[in-house]
């Protein structure tokens, strides 16, 4: 096993931990990261990497709202609150699911691109700065707990979702800041966007294995198994740093450091 190649996976297990459940766009890290190291030439192996290893850190969701989301613990009426919450986790995924695979091919032809993810980084930079700034005075919430959470706007949530196609843009950014326009809290829109990240990413590596195939060598599975093992450790230290980071300040500082990364990354490309 090549030293080099082993530190190139830990980076990006590294970098996908981070960022796959702040506002930053992790997937749009990926491919900036992915750029100046160069992981590997086979293409496939590369996609493939990137969205399975991407299951770590979702593993890590599943670790740290256990108690929130194992539908057969606890008694009769929690256990009903908790399927409930995956029937509006549920309805909230199929406007990814339909637009996903309709449109995952153009996408990712015409989309995955440096340039792509810096204009999406500043762009909803700006849009998160702005969002923050109209609701920097607002004391009350609509929604303060999920039980509150109707299934209308857990489906709207679901649209806002589909913004993160677009790589560079953030899923974790789009589903809080639809969650936050649509009257929930930064702490409870956070974690739906958390819940939501569960099935819509475990989708999409499927749907990237059916397309890619999973025929790589030893060496490629051996990387993947590292950087996957990578992101669900850093991961779970991330996710449980900023549900407290959350309570207490809001999101401007992610909005201004999308915009710094985009604007550097521009100036790098000229």
């Amino acid at each position: 096993m090549n030293l080099v190649l082993m530190l190139k996976a830990i980076l990006l297990g590294v970098v996908e931990g981070i960022t796959e459940f702040l506002p930053i766009s992790s997937t749009g890290h990926m491919i900036l990261v992915n750029e100046f190291i160069k992981l590997s030439e086979n293409q496939k192996f590369v996609t493939a990497f990137e969205v399975i290893i991407q299951l770590g850190a979702i593993l890590s969701v599943i670790v740290y709202f256990w108690n929130k989301l194992w539908p057969f613990s606890g008694d009769k009426e929690e256990q009903k609150e908790k399927w409930i919450l995956w029937s509006k986790v549920m309805v909230a995924v199929l406007p990814a699911v339909v637009l996903g695979l309709k449109f995952d091919d153009f996408i990712e032809e015409k989309l995955f691109n440096s340039i792509v993810v810096s204009i999406a980084l500043i762009f909803y930079g700006v849009v998160l700065i702005i969002i923050e700034n109209i609701h920097k005075s607002k004391k009350e919430f609509k929604v303060n707990s999920l039980n509150k959470l109707t299934y209308k706007t857990a489906l709207i949530i679901g649209f806002f979702q589909c913004l993160a196609m677009v790589p560079g843009t953030s899923r974790s950014a789009s589903t809080i800041i639809g969650g936050i326009l649509l009257g929930l809290n930064r702490a409870i829109a956070a974690e739906f966007s958390f819940f939501l990240a569960i099935p819509t990413m475990f989708g999409a590596t499927l749907l990237k294995i059916v397309k890619v195939g999973i025929s790589f060598s030893n060496t490629e599975w051996i990387l993947i198994g590292i950087a996957f093992l990578v992101s669900f450790i850093v991961a779970l230290v991330v996710i449980k740093l900023f549900m407290s980071y959350i309570k207490k300040k809001d999101f401007k500082i992610f909005g201004y450091y999308r915009i710094v990364l985009g604007i550097i990354v521009l100036i790098i490309l000229r």
